[in-house]
């Protein structure tokens, strides 16, 4: 007797599917109907619309801001020429330009003092292998998910409660201490990547554990450090409330500054102000996405992990 193997390749239906036979002789049934691929191929247009939607929504304020910012005429709601009138104003305007200063320099020791402190933390909380680690672990993600407000008056009565009164030096320290997670979460994850064998191989070759620590660790955490310092001066930069309930009469940063003026009437040299703080903003976005390149890394969108 002789089996009959020959392959049918395909018999037609009226829904456009066919029929096909494997190598065994089975016949399986292949594609899909038409309509549902061409269904399957066309673009979400709803999705599409919502998105768009929702960043013309997002972005339309900033952009009017920006665009009255180059206003020739005081009104805020008529475009009347194209003009850097505010701009100049702005130079000449020096509570505002002594607000500026101020924010500049509270983000920088801000990011200094977060940095180091953070580092430092986050190598114990990984070296650690005892129960006070896992729960110092624990405690550090608090102050993430607490709401600013609450931090901001818990370190207002904190300073009165001491008799410390509210300056530039208050805004610092509290900028500080609520940096420090952002800090340690970041570099913890990319502290548990390391291969600990490469830093124990440098002891090993006689280095100690400082030195270990300073030429092989430290390298190895600089693209995370340095998108670390990236983060925590934005945020510091662009901080209001913290910044409020800590800082003194005067000077007051920017945020705080921009916040006493509006309620007295906006004035176009303040969209002047936002245009140059988005300006500065996506700088640090850039710089961000940079990063990791310059140490030969081909992600840029991995700012909060740190890899």
């Amino acid at each position: 007797m002789s089996t009959d193997t020959d392959t049918d390749t395909d018999t037609g239906t009226g829904s456009g599917t066919g029929t096909a036979t494997d190598d065994t002789g089975t016949r399986t049934r292949t594609g899909a109907p038409r309509r549902r691929r061409r269904g399957a191929e066309r673009r979400p247009r709803f999705a599409i619309a919502v998105t768009a939607l929702f960043f013309a929504l997002l972005y339309l304020p900033v952009g009017v801001v920006v665009l009255f910012s180059f206003n020739s005429q005081k009104s805020l709601t008529v475009l009347d020429g194209v003009s850097l009138r505010w701009y100049e104003a702005l130079l000449h305007d020096e509570v505002l330009l002594d607000s500026l200063g101020m924010s500049l320099r509270v983000s920088l020791v801000a990011m200094a003092g977060s940095l180091v402190l953070g580092v430092a933390l986050a190598l114990g909380l990984v070296r650690s292998r005892s129960r006070l680690g896992s729960f110092a672990g624990l405690i550090m993600l608090v102050p993430l998910i607490t709401p600013e407000i609450v931090t901001g008056v818990a370190a207002m009565l904190l300073f009165k409660g001491l008799g410390i009164t509210l300056s530039t030096t208050t805004v610092m320290l509290a900028e500080i201490t609520f940096s420090i997670s952002y800090v340690t979460v970041i570099l913890r994850s990319r502290i548990a990547a390391l291969n600990p064998e490469v830093e124990e191989a440098a002891m090993d070759l006689g280095a100690t554990r400082g030195q270990a620590l300073r030429l092989v660790t430290l390298p190895a955490l600089l693209p995370s450090i340095f998108a670390s310092a990236v983060l925590i001066f934005a945020l510091v930069f662009d901080d209001f409330v913290l910044a409020y309930f800590t800082t003194g009469v005067d000077p007051q940063p920017l945020s705080v500054r921009i916040y006493s003026a509006i309620r007295f009437g906006v004035q176009p040299t303040i969209n002047a102000v936002g245009t140059l703080m988005l300006v500065g903003s996506i700088g640090l976005i850039v710089l961000a996405l940079a990063i990791p390149r310059l140490f030969g890394r081909k992600g840029g969108l991995d700012l909060l992990s740190g890899k």
